[in-house]
Formats: C-alpha cells, sequence, structure tokens
C-alpha cells in the first residue's frame, strides 16, 4: 500500500468503528475500501474480521454500564454467536472464491436495505411488544442469534442491524441494553471468525492492523458521542459507500 491507501484504510477503520458501536454496518466502510486499494475479496473480508475486534471491544467497555445485570443473558446468545460465527467463517473459508464474489453484492445490497428500514422496523416492534414475553426472548431469538452468527462469521455487514432488530422485536429491554448486548456479540463473532482464519487462510496484516487501530479509536469515540449523532446522517453515508462496494464488485 502506498501512504495515502494506508490512510484511507486507516481513516475508514476509524469510521468503522463509530458507526459499529452506534448502529452496525461498519464492514459496508472498510471492506470497499479496502478492495480499492488491491485485495481480493475473500483476503478483504478475513483481513477486516481481524482489524474490526479492537473497536467491537472499545463498544463493549464504552457499553459497560448498559451491560450490568445482563451476564446470564450475554452467556446464552454469546454461546449462539459463537457457534455461528464460526459456521459462517467455516463456510467462507470452504466455499469458491466465485462462490463469495457472487454473494457479497447480495449481501451488501440486503443490508442496505435492513439499514434504511431500520427506524420502521424499530416503531413496529415497540408497538407489538408484550409486557409478558418471555424476558431473553425464548428459542425463536436464540435461532436468530445463531443464524445471524454465520452471517457475520461469513461476511458481516450489518449484522449488528440484524441483531437490533431480533432483540427489539423479542426482548421487553431498553434499547441502550440491547445495543450493549449487541456490541458484545459482534465482538464474540468477529472475534472467533478471526481466530479460526488465522489458522485456515491469508491475512493482510498490514490491512489488519490499521484496520485495527482505526476501529479501537472509533469503537471509543462513538461510545461516547454516538447518542448524540444524528442517525439519518450515518445511514445516508452507509448507503452511499454500499452502494459504491456493489459498484465495484459488479464491474471487476
Amino acid at each position: 500500500m502506498t501512504v495515502w491507501e494506508a490512510v484511507a484504510v486507516l481513516a475508514a477503520g476509524v469510521g468503522a468503528g463509530m458507526i459499529n458501536v452506534i448502529v452496525g454496518s461498519g464492514t459496508l466502510i472498510t471492506f470497499p475500501v479496502l478492495l480499492a486499494v488491491g485485495l481480493p475479496p475473500v483476503t478483504a473480508n478475513v483481513s477486516n474480521s481481524f482489524g474490526l475486534v479492537p473497536g467491537s471491544l472499545s463498544g463493549v467497555i464504552g457499553y459497560r454500564r448498559e451491560l450490568a445485570g445482563q451476564r446470564a443473558r450475554l452467556v446464552r446468545f454469546g454461546t449462539a454467536s459463537l457457534l455461528g460465527g464460526v459456521l459462517g467463517a467455516y463456510l467462507l473459508i470452504e466455499l469458491p472464491s466465485a462462490a463469495f464474489d457472487a454473494i457479497v453484492p447480495v449481501l451488501i445490497l440486503l443490508a442496505l436495505v435492513l439499514v434504511v428500514l431500520q427506524p420502521r422496523v424499530a416503531k413496529a416492534v415497540a408497538a407489538r411488544r408484550r409486557p409478558d414475553g418471555d424476558p431473553h426472548g425464548g428459542v425463536l431469538l436464540l435461532v436468530g442469534i445463531f443464524l445471524t452468527g454465520i452471517y457475520g462469521g461469513y461476511f458481516g455487514a450489518a449484522q449488528g442491524v440484524l441483531l437490533l432488530a431480533l432483540m427489539g422485536m423479542l426482548l421487553q429491554e431498553d434499547l441502550q441494553r440491547i445495543n450493549g448486548v449487541k456490541n458484545a456479540l459482534a465482538m464474540i463473532v468477529n472475534g472467533v471468525a478471526a481466530l479460526f482464519f488465522l489458522f485456515t487462510s491469508t491475512v493482510n496484516w498490514a490491512a489488519a492492523g490499521l484496520i485495527a487501530v482505526g476501529s479501537l479509536v472509533g469503537g471509543l469515540v462513538g461510545a461516547r458521542v454516538g447518542r448524540r449523532l444524528p442517525p439519518q446522517a450515518l445511514r445516508a453515508v452507509i448507503v452511499v459507500v454500499g452502494l459504491a462496494a456493489v459498484a465495484k464488485l459488479l464491474t471487476d
């Protein structure tokens, strides 16, 4: 990488760290930047998984007050996320690269739709909540978190949005406390996928290191100021960058 490419990757890591803590979908910023500096799609995804782990950790630290009293829930959901993340990482390695090239644009477009629809989904979910519901969301939520872990281990973009939508639908809980759990589950998926890739795939350590530094800083900043930032602006950035990634993938 040139100096300016390195700066771009570092800046993308900062942006991704902030967005992951606040909304989710930071991969939609880092992934296209890694493609733009010349990394193959699978290598870019693997390196991105490594780089985002510190940002996930800083997000968990930033939301530690919201996580208080949710230990049992974290163990339950974290186990499902861990198992799903391992399976998703395995599928990424085992599926042929051509299949990944074909699947990624579809996943990005799906993630963008989820990002755009998130406010409406949240309102609909709030209207349907029942005060006597299962405090842990039941088997349906556990299965949903497991499937989201598979998706997160395979690609990861918008797994935070998926988790927020699922938990918001099936948990009787404050949104900020749900967001804290979301950050913890995303850290588990990113971490276990990165560990799996360490022994099974090729990592571009320069790119992973730059994203790691950037996401660590971005996660800390995002946890501090996230509640003050207009979500509409963040969604607009995600959509623009995501569409650019899809365009690049389809034209390469």
